[in-house]
């Protein structure tokens, strides 16, 4: 029964540090929407999916790291500030794979799964690589 009190006793730690994390990519996701020159979520509505694949590859590229964020963090503000390093990270990735690819934001509305499957790859990769680096 002692490790089960000693279990819940952090149960108010999981919760604060899950839902800053959820808000966390929740702000992210609106402002990746805010960078990209597409309306990501009125293009998936309307049944694009290489909007889909982007984003998706863009949050999951945020996660991963966010989630090393979460596990080595030694307090609350610690893990803002590295978040917000995974998230600039992510902002760059698109920034590049812009330039890599002209034309990408028409490619993207006009539903370009090529391009936009390299996009996510990208994301996801550097997330990895960003989380590998998050480990402290």
């Amino acid at each position: 029964m002692n490790s089960v009190n000693a279990s819940v006793v952090y149960f108010d730690d999981f919760l604060v540090y899950f839902a800053l994390a959820l808000l966390i990519l929740v702000v992210f996701s609106w402002l990746y929407m805010r960078i990209t020159p597409y309306r990501e979520l009125d293009l998936i509505r309307n049944g694009n999916t290489a909007a889909a694949i982007t984003l998706s590859g863009a949050m999951l590229g945020f996660t991963l790291p966010l989630a090393s964020v979460v596990a080595n963090s030694v307090n609350l503000v610690d893990m803002l500030l590295f978040a917000l390093l995974a998230g600039v990270v992510q902002m760059i990735v698109f920034v590049v794979g812009r330039k890599m690819l002209p034309g990408l934001p028409g490619s993207i509305e006009d539903g370009n799964i090529a391009k936009a499957t390299l996009i996510a790859a990208m994301s996801v990769c550097v997330g990895l690589l960003n989380a590998a680096a998050l480990t402290y």
